[in-house]
């Protein structure tokens, strides 16, 4: 029914009525699944050749190398409350850029700052 490819919106429409029916939801509980959190994206300046260092899974979620950067995220992490980051390499910029999100912008700000530290640790 769904084609990613194309894109239809009229059959995504179609196909997430049906599952809210199959579960017995209504629009305000489906909406009510998600949560924004606060966050912050920030870009870290970096030579074109220690960009070219870091590398990320398909989905851009995990740092593959070098892997000491995806570690020093995962502890920093663990430390926000609901805290995810992600870091990943330009496609334009000598950059890598990076979104930190946390139940609170204090600490989404401080993850964030804690990725900053990390690459310019990890990518020196």
């Amino acid at each position: 029914m769904i084609n990613q490819a194309v894109g239809d919106a009229l059959s995504d429409m179609l196909m997430a009525l049906a599952t809210l029916r199959v579960l017995r939801m209504d629009l305000p509980a489906w909406r009510d699944l998600y949560t924004d959190l606060p966050s912050k994206q920030v870009k870290v300046a970096v030579s074109g050749a220690k960009k070219a260092t870091v590398v990320c899974s398909d989905d851009e979620t995990r740092v593959l190398a070098p892997a000491a950067l995806q570690a020093a995220l995962d502890g920093e992490m663990a430390k926000a409350p609901q805290g995810r980051c992600f870091v990943r390499p330009s496609g334009t910029e000598d950059c890598v850029r990076v979104y930190a999100e946390a139940a609170t912008q204090d600490a989404a700000d401080a993850l964030a700052a804690a990725a900053v530290i990390a690459i310019n640790t990890h990518l020196s």
